[in-house]
């Protein structure tokens, strides 16, 4: 399995053409706001301290690139369906994510995450629905699984699954996940593991 060795901010951008100029492979991690997206890649790379976290939504609004032991990317995204910076702000932080996702030429997969605690909104299955117009390659990971007991937990993705289907005929790869017991770190670097070794 992959161990993180080296975790290093390499760089924010607000335009892909900023982007960090060496070309790798990028990871890129994205969800509704307060979804507990930085404190999961920070659980990834064993580094309290990596990416922001806040327990104001929003706080994310450039794309962040992160150098994971000098040969990938983990790119952190602003989250999408709320920012409390008025209309225009909104708007511009939509034109970030969705220059960066349809414009990077080395992104290989986009996580998108989805609180485990709720059915999946319909601001993330209109999200996923650009994802498949513009062909991104995406999986899901369900994010704070430690707050529900296993058989909710499971019940909950269940729905999820089901409202997911009456639209997608082949669900994504999906995975769950606990920041705070670190659940789910080692299927997510494998996952990432795989893909990385079939490019």
């Amino acid at each position: 399995m992959m161990k993180i060795k080296s975790a290093t901010f390499a760089g924010s951008s607000t335009s892909p053409d900023k982007r960090p100029a060496r070309s790798l492979p990028e990871f890129a991690f994205i969800g509704r706001s307060n979804v507990g997206k930085s404190s999961l890649i920070n659980m990834l790379c064993s580094n309290r301290k990596l990416a922001m976290t806040s327990s104001t939504p929003g706080k994310t609004k450039v794309v962040n690139h992160f150098l994971i032991n000098d040969n990938w990317y983990l790119v952190d995204l602003p989250g999408y369906g709320y920012a409390n910076v008025g209309k225009k702000g909104r708007e511009a932080i939509s034109k970030v994510i969705y220059d960066y996702i349809t414009l990077s030429p080395d992104l290989v997969c986009l996580f998108v995450l989805v609180d485990s605690r709720h059915d999946i909104g319909q601001t993330d299955l209109d999200f996923i629905h650009d994802l498949a117009l513009h062909e991104i390659p995406f999986a899901i990971i369900f994010t704070k699984c430690d707050k529900r007991g296993p058989n909710v937990l499971k019940a909950q993705i269940d729905t999820d699954c089901r409202i997911l289907s009456r639209e997608w005929e082949e669900l994504p790869p999906m995975l769950a996940s606990s920041s705070e017991t670190g659940a789910g770190r080692d299927e997510i670097l494998s996952y990432i593991e795989s893909i990385l070794n079939s490019l």
